[in-house]
């Protein structure tokens, strides 16, 4: 099996599920804690082409740092990336990365599909 990522949130209920899912799987993961150690503006783009997103898909909204920094009315590629980069919470999550392919795990029953395919 190949080896799985995850940027993971300890704090967050839908990314415990996740990893609880991986580890149900006897997954060999490699969990990335990405509010201690923010992703880079190139692995925030590879994790998008990976996804096929945007980054404002990506983000979550409802953060008040989204609405701190007024994101809503931004649509600058580069710098939505470059908040996500200085702000890792407005990062959805979890993400989990396998081979050349992510998906966001929410909701929970699409991660072992993922797991499969």
């Amino acid at each position: 099996m190949q080896e799985i990522t995850i940027w993971h949130n300890p704090k967050c209920s839908k990314s415990r599920e996740a990893m609880s899912i991986l580890e149900q799987n006897s997954c060999e993961v490699e969990v990335v804690k990405y509010l201690d150690v923010a992703p880079s503006k190139d692995e925030i783009i590879t994790a998008l082409t990976m996804l096929g997103m945007n980054p404002k898909e990506l983000m979550r909204t409802k953060e008040d740092i989204y609405k701190e920094l007024n994101l809503k009315e931004e649509y600058d590629y580069d710098k939505l990336i470059d908040a996500m980069v200085a702000n890792p919470k407005l990062i959805e999550r979890p993400i989990i990365f396998k081979g050349n392919r992510a998906i966001i795990g929410r909701p929970s029953e699409i991660i072992e599909a993922f797991l499969k395919s």
